[in-house]
Parts: structure tokens; sequence; C-alpha cells
């Protein structure tokens, strides 16, 4: 299961991330929202702050879920990839942006100039984006 964050800053920018090279996966090249794996035991809400914290070293406070959806990668081997996708909307509340161990980059982006890297949004960000209203 992943849990992550749209989140806002004080100006309406959203926070976009990109895993470095080397990581691979599914997400790869692409941006996304910063977020991953929730762990065993682990509470949804606690995930999502923990996630970014680690990838970004922000702390959010969370405003609203979004709708989870899902996504299955199959292939003649079988699936290879099944993710639920928990999100929710964030406001930033503190911190310094800094990329953790994971992510090669983060960008701060107005929501009107989202059209302008659309192509280099991943799909299922820009299913995350569309179901916020932010697009």
């Amino acid at each position: 299961m992943a849990v992550g964050a749209i989140i806002e800053d004080d100006k309406g920018r959203i926070l976009l991330v990109k895993h470095k090279p080397e990581r691979g996966g599914f997400w790869q090249g692409k941006w996304i929202c910063p977020g991953g794996e929730l762990e065993l035991g682990e509470a949804i809400g606690d995930g999502i702050e923990r996630e970014v914290k680690e990838e970004t070293s922000l702390e959010i406070e969370l405003v609203r879920p979004l709708p989870p959806f899902e996504r299955i990668v199959r292939s003649a081997e079988g699936v290879s990839l099944h993710v639920v996708y928990i999100d929710y909307i964030a406001s930033l509340v503190g911190g310094e942006l800094k990329v953790g161990s994971d992510v090669g980059e983060a960008l701060w982006v107005e929501k009107h100039d989202l059209g302008q890297m659309w192509e280099e949004v991943h799909e299922d960000t820009k299913k995350l984006l569309k179901l916020a209203g932010m697009v």
C-alpha cells in the first residue's frame, strides 16, 4: 500500500519529487508526489507524514483524504506490480526542503504551470492531481 500527499505551500504551489535514477522502478524518471510504502502496523496519517519527512525533510498537516485508487501492472509473466494509493491533500507547516536518500530532485510548482510539464508527470500522479481538483 502506498501513502503520500499533495503538499501545498502558503503560495498555493504543490511539491513534486523525482527519484534518483539508480533507484529504478515503476515511477522512474517522472515527477510524482512525495510518499512511499506504509509500514506494517503504521497508521495511514503517520505513514504519510513519515514518508514526506524522509523524502523532503518537510513537516505537513493532513487536510483531507483523496479517493483511493489502484494500479495493477501485468505482463506475460503475471502481475509485476499491484499498488493501492492512499493520499491526502496536505499543507506545509515547517521544515526546509532537502531531498532524502531516494529522491534526486524536488520542485515547487505553480498549479497553472503543471500543463507545461504534464508529459514529465507520472500517469498515476496525473490521476491523483485530477482527483484533487488541481488540474
